[in-house]
């Protein structure tokens, strides 16, 4: 194998959509099993020039647009047929919230905005499918998860419902082993989170205002910046991407 090859092989891409969404607690996970981060600007960088099976892991995080927003946002189109290309050949791809919703896009599923904004800290319930899962690391009994979401989707045809909360029936769903939609997020923790705050203070200062939702960041974040890195690990390992460094021998 050449050294580009191998360097391929090694990269976890991450579609980033506003600098302070970011990979969050999953970048130490990634890191420790000997992947290389790199972030894509959906709207700096030409995502049709991706080489969508090039990455060992392709992650799309959030943002504060809608996954059906093609004619506002042009690099929507080429980011559904970029997810739609990983899909195709079964290589890993986990989205999270609006990357979630351009998981369900790609897989000819419905987005629409929900039944109501859906912002702050609450539980998921778990399906049957969800609780043997990777998810069963944020079940209700260990973590709450973050919410931050206006838009929801119809469940793909031949996908597997993982998750559901009060607020929106899909909040994560499964195609296959190796790939993940999460419409809530795992990944946050309370430091990240202060970023978000001044990112979209408008959007917070509509709804549950900055120091309520600090409050429930200071209390619910410290519990999920431990179980969220063990749900991301649990999708690698059933993604079949274990760690790529080299094993120790003892001496």
């Amino acid at each position: 194998m050449t050294r580009k090859k191998s360097a391929a092989a090694l990269l976890a891409l991450a579609i980033r959509h506003v600098a302070f969404e970011d990979l969050g607690s999953f970048a130490p996970v990634l890191r420790r099993r000997g992947f290389r981060l790199a972030y894509r600007d959906a709207a700096r960088h030409d995502l049709a020039k991706i080489d969508a099976l090039a990455p060992a892991l392709l992650v799309v995080l959030g943002g504060p647009i809608g996954a059906y927003e093609e004619d506002l946002y042009p690099f929507v189109a080429d980011e559904i047929r970029l997810i739609e290309k990983r899909l195709a050949a079964r290589k890993p791809v986990l989205g999270i919230c609006l990357g979630a919703q351009l998981m369900a896009r790609a897989l000819g599923a419905r987005v629409y905005p929900g039944p109501k904004k859906e912002l702050g800290w609450g539980p998921l319930t778990l399906t049957a499918e969800g609780a043997r899962s990777c998810l069963k690391h944020v079940a209700p009994e260990k973590t709450r998860v973050l919410h931050w979401h206006g838009d929801t989707f119809d469940l793909p045809k031949g996908a597997v419902r993982l998750a559901s909360s009060e607020v929106c029936v899909n909040q994560a769903f499964a195609a296959g082993p190796r790939a993940l939609a999460l419409q809530f997020h795992a990944e946050a923790t309370r430091l990240g989170l202060e970023e978000w705050f001044v990112g979209h203070a408008a959007e917070v200062a509509g709804t549950v205002g900055v120091k309520a939702i600090r409050g429930e960041t200071a209390k619910f974040a410290p519990t999920l910046e431990v179980q969220g890195p063990k749900c991301l690990a649990a999708f690698l390992d059933g993604a079949g991407l274990k760690s790529h460094l080299p094993v120790k021998r003892k001496t």
